[in-house]
């Protein structure tokens, strides 16, 4: 059992490190409803075969930690207005950004504003490639922690088989034990019978002897008879 469940989680590992690498970055249009309608925006977007949830909570808290208060989210469209991501551009940017749920797992997508263009991958390509690079490091990190969480709980289900396996042994252990018992209270039983069986002949024999004895005090009985006539017979010939 404990062998079988380390190759599955070597397979499991296996096949994380395979798909962990598959964070493709792409270039994107989405249409943004910004009050004054659907605004068509070009932007970039990763992918990653990862929950939806669990993957725009990381992104909101990445973002909350490092712009505070600059972050505004209004019905899962994220704004930010003048932030500096030293990873992208050294001046305050504008950014957009929406996650969502795919077939495959989720999406990341930003437009960013840079003051003086959009980021795009033909006209902005310096600044497109820091941007990828900063996605591809967050689903990197997401990956990560997302290989953490199922190493956790293949150590757990081990740990959890581990457990069972020793509760069965355990249980055999007692099983043997009652098994033992069976056996020692067996033979304390045949003793019993055995002890129980001489018993009885005994008492068998000493009702053969009463019968014996029974039978020679009903002689002695006849004798007494015989001798009290006797001794009555005499008495009555006496002149």
């Amino acid at each position: 059992m404990k062998r079988s469940l380390l190759i599955l989680l070597l397979v499991c590992l296996a096949t994380l490190g395979v798909y962990a690498q598959k964070s493709p970055v792409d270039e994107y249009d989405m249409s943004i409803n910004t009050g004054a309608g659907a605004v068509p925006r070009t932007g970039q977007r990763v992918s990653m075969q990862l929950d939806n949830k669990r993957v725009e909570a990381a992104w909101l808290k990445q973002l909350n930690e490092k712009f505070g208060n600059k972050v505004k989210n209004s019905k899962g469209v994220v704004t930010m207005d003048g932030v500096i991501i030293e990873e992208i551009a050294p001046t305050p940017i504008r950014v957009i950004s929406k996650v969502d749920a795919t077939p495959t797992g989720t999406t990341v997508w930003w437009s960013i504003d840079l003051g003086n263009a959009y980021l795009a991958k033909d006209k902005t390509p310096v600044q497109w490639k820091s941007a990828e690079k900063y996605l591809k490091d967050f689903a990197r990190m997401m990956y990560r922690e997302d290989l953490v969480s199922q190493i956790a709980e293949a150590e757990r289900a081990l740990v959890a088989s581990q457990n069972n396996h020793m509760a069965v042994i355990t249980k055999a252990d007692a099983i043997k034990k009652d098994i033992e018992k069976n056996k020692a209270r067996k033979i304390e039983i045949q003793q019993m019978l055995a002890a129980n069986a001489a018993e009885l002949q005994q008492f068998n024999n000493l009702i053969d002897a009463n019968l014996k004895e029974q039978e020679a005090a009903r002689g002695d009985i006849v004798s007494m008879r015989v001798a009290l006539e006797a001794v009555k017979d005499r008495m009555n010939k006496i002149e």
